[in-house]
């Protein structure tokens, strides 16, 4: 009995100490949803209320042969659509842009026209489990800014915590019940 005591305390621990780590779920956003990137979409609208963490993807989809995407350094290139020394370039028509560190990031469109338009975005990458409701991505629309403020969102992490933590929970049950 003693032991099986001492085996649900470690497989707590585990549950306690891995769920969390486990639980963050990489989320893909697709810029601009179903539209993608171009001149006709409202980025602004789209963002509103979306959250960026480190480990994310966002996803611009535009065509090829009429656009590409520009990420700019500052806030100032970004505000005045300065697109002569970016970070880099993004021709390929689907691009995949992993978050990896905490930050803003600016991305505007190559066309000046479409970017002064408001084709541009703005990202507020937060870390993983900082709370969600802070202001977290900004567009341009024309020359209104837009600020987004970000409600909660559910996200497919607590249906992930929940399993590992039923799997974990379920280890330790049968590990007793064996007498280890």
């Amino acid at each position: 009995m003693e032991k099986m005591l001492v085996v649900l305390v470690v497989v707590m621990a585990a549950i306690s100490c891995l769920g969390g780590k486990l639980a963050h779920a990489q989320l893909h956003h697709v810029v601009g949803g179903d539209r993608g990137w171009e001149s006709s979409t409202d980025v602004a609208a789209w963002s509103s209320g979306r959250v960026f963490r480190v480990g994310d993807k966002i996803w611009f989809t535009y065509s090829a042969a009429e656009e590409s995407i520009a990420e700019l350094k500052s806030k100032e290139e970004y505000e005045s659509c300065d697109i002569t020394n970016p970070i880099r370039m993004f021709t390929d028509g689907l691009n995949s842009i992993l978050l990896e560190g905490e930050g803003i990031r600016y991305f505007v469109s190559s066309k000046t026209d479409s970017c002064k338009n408001g084709l541009k975005l703005h990202v507020e990458v937060m870390p993983q489990g900082a709370p969600e409701a802070k202001n977290v991505a900004t567009s341009n629309v024309g020359s209104a800014s837009t600020l987004a403020a970000a409600p909660t969102i559910p996200t497919p992490s607590g249906s992930i915590r929940s399993s590992y933590s039923f799997a974990l929970f379920l280890v330790g049950f049968w590990l007793c019940y064996m007498g280890f």
